[in-house]
C-alpha cells in the first residue's frame, strides 16, 4: 500500500510516483474539519452519499457531538484520484510514512498535520498558519459566499452560535441595518 508523504503527497518522483493529495483538497477538507482529531479519524468508509451529495458521515467531533459534513463533488473526485493512485481502499484516508518511505502505523499524528499545513502555507507565501486557522477561514469564506449563519454553525460543529459569530468576526452594522429594507415599509409619498 502506498503511503501518504506529508510534504509531497507520495513518492517524490520516478516510476512509482503518484499524484499529491493536492492543496485544494487540504484547503477544503481541512477548512471544514481541522480539528486535527477529526481529520485524523477520516476514513474511506465515512465518505458517503446522502441526499445525492457527498458527505463525511456521522463525524464525531468535540465533546462527542455527531454531525455530517458536506464534501463538494470536485473534492471527492480529487480524494478518489489520490486514494486510487496510493492504493488506499479502506481505513484512514491519510497515512504516515517513516523516513525510509515505508508505511508507519495506520494513520498520522497531529504533528504531521502541522507539518503539512506549514509546508502548504510556506508554498503560498504565508509565514504563520495553524491548522485551526483553516476553520476560521472556511467560516469566513462561507459567510462571504452568502452562507447562512446556522448552516455554517452546522458545518463547523459548533454547539453555540456565538462561537460561529466569533469565527466570523460578526459585528452589528447600524448604518445599514438588516431591518431597514424588509419590503414592508410604508410609501414615502
Amino acid at each position: 500500500m502506498a503511503p501518504y508523504h506529508p510534504k509531497t503527497g507520495g513518492p517524490h518522483s520516478g516510476e512509482n510516483a503518484w499524484p499529491p493529495l493536492g492543496d485544494n483538497v487540504w484547503r477544503t477538507i481541512g477548512r471544514k474539519l481541522t480539528r486535527r482529531g477529526e481529520l485524523l479519524d477520516l476514513t474511506i468508509e465515512s465518505l458517503q452519499q446522502r441526499e445525492e451529495h457527498w458527505v463525511i458521515a456521522d463525524l464525531v467531533g468535540k465533546a462527542g457531538h455527531v454531525r455530517t459534513v458536506p464534501v463538494p463533488t470536485w473534492v471527492k473526485a480529487a480524494v478518489d484520484a489520490w486514494t486510487t493512485a496510493a492504493g488506499v481502499t479502506e481505513g484512514p484516508v491519510f497515512r504516515a510514512i517513516n523516513k525510509a518511505g515505508r508505511v508507519w502505523g495506520n494513520g498520522m499524528t497531529p504533528k504531521v498535520i502541522w507539518e503539512v499545513v506549514r509546508a502548504a502555507a510556506l508554498r503560498a507565501g504565508i509565514e504563520k498558519l495553524a491548522p485551526h486557522d483553516l476553520r476560521r477561514t472556511c467560516a469566513r469564506l462561507c459567510h462571504l459566499a452568502g452562507g447562512e449563519l446556522e448552516q455554517i454553525q452546522f458545518l463547523l460543529g459548533h454547539v453555540s452560535i456565538q462561537t460561529t459569530e466569533q469565527y466570523l468576526g460578526c459585528q452589528q452594522k447600524l448604518q445599514c441595518a438588516v431591518n431597514d429594507r424588509l419590503g414592508i415599509e410604508p410609501d414615502a409619498a
